[in-house]
C-alpha cells in the first residue's frame, strides 16, 4: 500500500485547495448588500409585458341574490353590462360569454330568461321558453335522456361561469 499524502505543491492540488477554501468563505460568510447605499430599488407596480401587480380597477362584486322571471329579464345583455340565465333554478352570470349570450349571439334568446327546457331539449326555438310572467316550467314532461342533457349543461356552465344565485317563481318574492 502506498503512502500518500496531500501535496500542495502541484498546480491542480493548489487550485482545488483554493476553490474549496473560497466556496466556503462563501457559505460561512455571504456577502449582505451595503445598507449604506443609497440605491434603493423601487418597488415594481407592472411588467414590461403588461401584467398588473394592482388593478387599475376591481371586477363589480357578484352577490347570490333570489331572482324571478321578472326580475331576471332585464339581464338580456341589452339593456345592461350583465348578461344572465337560469337553468333548472340556477342562474348564471354568462355575461363572459357575450358572443354567445349577448342581443346577437346564437344562444342569445336564452340571455335573461329559465333557459332549462331549450337546453334540455337542445333546442333554440322562442316556443321553448316559459312566457315570464307565468309560473316556471316543472319541466315534469322531460324525458330522462332530456334530464341528463339538462343536467350535463348545468355541469358545464358551473366550471365555465359563476353561478350568482337562485331562480323562483314571481310571488316567491
Amino acid at each position: 500500500m502506498s503512502n500518500s499524502k496531500f501535496d500542495l505543491g502541484t498546480p491542480i492540488n493548489t487550485a482545488l485547495f483554493l476553490f474549496i477554501l473560497y466556496s466556503i468563505q462563501k457559505i460561512i460568510f455571504p456577502s449582505i448588500p451595503n445598507k449604506n447605499s443609497n440605491k434603493k430599488q423601487p418597488t415594481p407596480t407592472e411588467f414590461k409585458t403588461g401584467y398588473t401587480w394592482s388593478p387599475k380597477s376591481h371586477p363589480p362584486t357578484v352577490l347570490f341574490k333570489t331572482y324571478t322571471p321578472k326580475t331576471l329579464e332585464p339581464f338580456n345583455g341589452v339593456d345592461s353590462q350583465r348578461i344572465l340565465l337560469a337553468i333548472n333554478g340556477i342562474v348564471f352570470d354568462v355575461s363572459a360569454g357575450r358572443n354567445f349570450y349577448g342581443p346577437n349571439g346564437m344562444y342569445g334568446n336564452f340571455a335573461g330568461r329559465d333557459a332549462s327546457r331549450g337546453m334540455a331539449k337542445q333546442s333554440f326555438d322562442p316556443e321553448m321558453l316559459t312566457p315570464v310572467d307565468q309560473p316556471l316550467d316543472k319541466l315534469t314532461d322531460l324525458a330522462p335522456d332530456e334530464i341528463e342533457n339538462m343536467k350535463g349543461w348545468i355541469d358545464h356552465f358551473s366550471n365555465k361561469y359563476l353561478i350568482c344565485g337562485k331562480l323562483v317563481e314571481n310571488d316567491a318574492i
